[in-house]
C-alpha cells in the first residue's frame, strides 16, 4: 500500500469503527478484549497539497483491549495515564503508510515518504451534549513522527487538535463530523514540502520548508452494526493547504483534495470479562 489511506493504529484500526461515534453519558459495558478482521479501501491524496490520488485497499487483523491502563482502541495504542468524567490523557502509538515518488509527478526523482509512526501524548475531552442528540468532543495529540522504512529516523513533531460532533440514531447508525488542523515543526514540513538543490528541475525550483500549519481537515464518518459480529463503516475527509505555511511549495499542485473510503469489520472472538470504561 503506497500512500496514506487511513490513519491506522498498529494493532487495530477497526477499533474506531467498533465504537459509538458520540461520547455517551454512561459508557456502555464492552468486553475486555475483542479480535477479528477488517477490510478497508478507498482513494486519498498522496499527501496534503498533492494532486495525485492513490487508490488502494487492505485487509488486516485487529485487536481491541480495554484495560485500566493498557488500551488498544479508537485508532490508538498505548497507556492511559489519567481519566476523569470529562478528560482522558493517554500516551499512544499510531501510524500511516507512505508514498512512493514514482506515484507522484511533483515528487518524481525525490526520496520516498516512508511509513510514518507517531508516538506521544493525547488529551481527549468530552464537551457535553450537542444539538441533534449528539455530543461534542475534542482531542489534542502531540506526537513525534518517525520513519519506519528508514530505521525509525526522526521526521518531526505533529500537533493535530480537532473538535467534533457525533451521535447514534435510534436505527443504529452512528454519525460523526470533526474539524481540525495539523501543525508541524520545520523537520516535518521538510518531509512533505522541501526541495533540496539536488532535486531541482526545470519545473521544480528549490524550496525551503517552514514550520507551521500543514493542513486544515474536515472529516466525516458513519457506521452501523449489521449483526453482533459484523459492522460496516465509511469515511470521507477534505484537506486543504490554503493558508498553510508551505502553500507556495512547488510540491503543492492541488491545494484542496478529498479522501473517501468504506470498510467492513468482523469480530470473531471476544472475552466474557467486561473491560474498563
Amino acid at each position: 500500500m503506497r500512500a496514506l489511506l487511513f490513519t491506522l493504529s498498529l494493532l487495530g484500526t477497526a477499533a474506531a469503527a467498533q465504537q459509538p461515534t458520540e461520547t455517551p453519558v454512561a459508557p456502555p459495558k464492552l468486553p475486555l478484549w475483542e479480535a477479528g478482521f477488517f477490510g478497508v479501501g478507498g482513494s486519498q491524496q498522496a499527501y496534503p497539497g498533492s494532486k495525485q490520488q492513490v487508490r488502494s485497499g487492505i485487509v488486516l487483523p485487529f485487536l481491541i483491549y480495554r484495560g485500566d491502563w493498557l488500551r488498544a482502541e479508537e485508532g490508538n495504542v498505548g497507556v492511559r495515564a489519567r481519566r476523569s468524567a470529562t478528560t482522558e490523557i493517554d500516551v499512544g502509538l499510531a501510524g500511516s503508510f507512505g508514498s512512493a515518488p514514482r506515484d507522484n509527478d511533483a515528487r518524481r526523482g525525490m526520496p520516498r515518504i516512508g511509513t510514518l509512526a507517531e508516538f506521544g501524548p493525547r488529551v481527549k475531552f468530552d464537551l457535553g451534549e450537542a444539538p441533534g442528540g449528539g455530543r461534542w468532543r475534542a482531542a489534542v495529540p502531540l506526537r513525534a513522527v518517525l520513519d519506519v522504512d528508514h530505521a525509525f529516523g526522526f521526521r518531526g513533531i505533529s500537533f493535530a487538535p480537532d473538535i467534533g460532533w457525533g451521535r447514534r440514531s435510534a436505527s443504529g447508525w452512528g454519525y460523526g463530523v470533526s474539524l481540525g488542523v495539523m501543525v508541524g515543526n520545520r523537520r516535518l514540513a521538510e518531509t512533505f514540502y522541501e526541495v533540496a538543490p539536488e532535486f531541482v528541475t526545470a519545473t521544480r525550483p528549490a524550496y525551503e520548508a517552514k514550520a507551521g500549519l500543514i493542513s486544515t481537515r474536515l472529516s466525516f464518518n458513519v457506521g452501523r452494526s449489521l449483526s453482533p459480529d459484523w459492522r460496516i463503516f465509511a469515511f470521507a475527509r477534505v484537506d486543504t493547504v490554503k493558508g498553510a505555511a508551505n502553500r507556495s511549495s512547488p510540491l503543492v499542485d492541488k491545494p484542496t483534495g478529498g479522501s473517501i473510503g468504506i470498510g467492513l469489520s468482523w469480530t470473531g472472538w471476544r472475552s466474557d470479562e467486561i473491560g474498563a470504561p
